[in-house]
């Protein structure tokens, strides 16, 4: 029997291949408006950041404000992408329709970003309405209180639930709850994750057997 008995899934880069996608956006209009970053700059700095701290991060870069439409025409035009682009994580589709213990999703992003993906990618039957966004609560990670929103939510304390996370922030953020937290490393180019999370693991169809 499982130690667990809930599971917190991020979505981007966990359950949505989202973060190449995003990234390019970023990376794209961030050039326009004179920044001169690559794409290998975006996964350093901009993965699972809050939107707010990538927009001062570019504005430190250019060394002016951003235009006040940057966010909208960002919004556009990643889910124009999404739409055309995205997919799910190899694995995850299997993993949901196993998994025998309660689970639900918690991201950085805004909502309406985060059930569109799970549209597109045939997996917002398994959440519903087990969604769970930094944009309501008006917290974001590493600040723990996504993980401990979604918790309380679901009905289950810290020490019951294990977090599914991909990026630094939000294995920092997993461990200021109090979580256990699983590192999924597909695209932990840096390979961070692994001195920081519970522990580590490179392929969803590893995930039950961790459980």
């Amino acid at each position: 029997m499982s130690k667990y008995k809930c599971v917190i899934f991020d979505c981007d880069g966990v359950l949505v291949d989202s973060e190449p996608i995003s990234n390019r956006v970023m990376v794209k209009m961030a050039n326009e408006n004179g920044a001169s970053i690559d794409i290998d700059y975006a996964y350093r700095n901009f993965k699972g950041n809050a939107f707010k701290t990538c927009l001062i991060q570019v504005e430190a870069l250019i060394q002016k404000p951003l235009p006040t439409t940057f966010e909208t025409e960002f919004r556009q035009r990643s889910f124009e992408a999404f739409q055309k682009e995205i997919k799910p994580i190899e694995g995850v589709k299997d993993v949901l329709e196993q998994l025998q213990i309660p689970f639900c999703v918690a991201s950085s992003g805004p909502e309406n970003k985060i059930r569109l993906n799970l549209e597109l990618t045939g997996l917002d039957s398994f959440f519903k309405n087990n969604v769970f966004s930094c944009f309501e609560i008006k917290k974001w990670k590493p600040e723990p209180d996504i993980f401990l929103h979604a918790a309380k939510i679901m009905g289950f304390k810290p020490s019951e639930c294990v977090v599914i996370e991909d990026s630094l922030l939000g294995v920092e953020a997993a461990n200021r709850g109090g979580f256990d937290v699983f590192g999924f490393t597909a695209q932990d180019y840096k390979n961070e994750l692994k001195h920081e999370a519970t522990l580590t693991f490179k392929s969803m169809n590893q995930l039950l057997d961790l459980i």
